[in-house]
């Protein structure tokens, strides 16, 4: 296990009344321990959260004119080494939790309808479940070209396939798009990578197969430990970490950091981790 100090710090230039919805609470689960949490804002304000249909924890504001700054900070116990499971098995349709069923359907940026073709061509000396989502995975390092430089434009996995190169979160949609179209349930999630270079908000993939949610990331040579999950949901237009409404709000300072602490040991024993 490793102990992780996140910390996110956005600074927004507003120039009239703007309501805003944040996702930037992570929330504790499998996978991680949240075992702190800070979150700041400036100026105060009243902040109202709720839980959105995937389980995200969101906090909405309205901000007048002015700066608004959100500073976060969490320390978070996560694992530090991947869970794969080649050979995990497929799960049949009428097997899955009805709360999966959702991931298996296409969506605005995951147009899975129109992959079978390429997925069955890129899958099929595979045994079915993981070992085809890691086929997919693969396929995906390999033929798209990875954009180090973030980009505001938000393309559909049928464009990033044509374009042939994106940033983290269109091979995320690239990965999904291609396992739904198999029926294997398929989610986007975006957080934090520990070690991730140039630093930044990350986005990956998981797979639902041999019963549970396995984690996929197309960006990296080889999986490791270090991720920290704050949404979860179909693609980017259910995990965006801000929303604002009205006329749109400059950003004007995005500061991410990960660090790693010294582990409490004995917080770890007691909690089973």
């Amino acid at each position: 296990m490793m102990l992780l100090r996140t910390c996110c710090y956005l600074e927004f230039d507003i120039e009239v009344q703007t309501p805003f919805i944040f996702m930037l609470r992570p929330r504790s689960g499998s996978q991680q321990w949240v075992i702190s949490e800070e979150y700041r804002h400036t100026p105060w304000l009243p902040v109202f959260e709720f839980t959105d249909p995937y389980g995200n924890l969101c906090q909405r504001l309205t901000a007048p004119p002015g700066n608004l700054i959100i500073n976060t900070v969490s320390e978070i116990m996560v694992s530090d080494t991947s869970d794969g499971l080649s050979g995990a098995p497929f799960v049949e349709i009428e097997n899955l939790p009805d709360s999966v069923l959702n991931y298996l359907l296409p969506s605005r940026f995951c147009e899975s309808d129109r992959f079978l073709n390429l997925a069955t061509e890129i899958t099929f000396a595979c045994l079915p479940g993981y070992d085809q989502v890691s086929a997919i995975e693969h396929w995906v390092r390999d033929n798209i070209a990875y954009e180090m430089e973030g980009s505001d434009i938000q393309l559909s996995a049928t464009e990033i396939n044509q374009r042939g190169s994106g940033v983290c979160r269109d091979f995320s949609h690239m990965g999904i798009a291609l396992c739904r179209s198999l029926s294997i349930p398929a989610r986007l999630v975006v957080g934090y990578l520990h070690g991730l270079v140039p630093m930044d908000l990350h986005a990956w993939f998981e797979a639902y197969v041999g019963g549970r949610w396995y984690t996929f990331d197309a960006t990296q040579a080889e999986l490791t430990g270090g991720y920290v999950a704050i949404g979860y949901g179909r693609d980017a237009a259910d995990v965006a970490i801000f929303n604002q409404f009205g006329p749109p709000s400059n950003l004007i300072t995005k500061q991410i950091s990960v660090v790693q602490s010294e582990q409490d040991n004995s917080f770890i024993q007691l909690n089973g981790l």
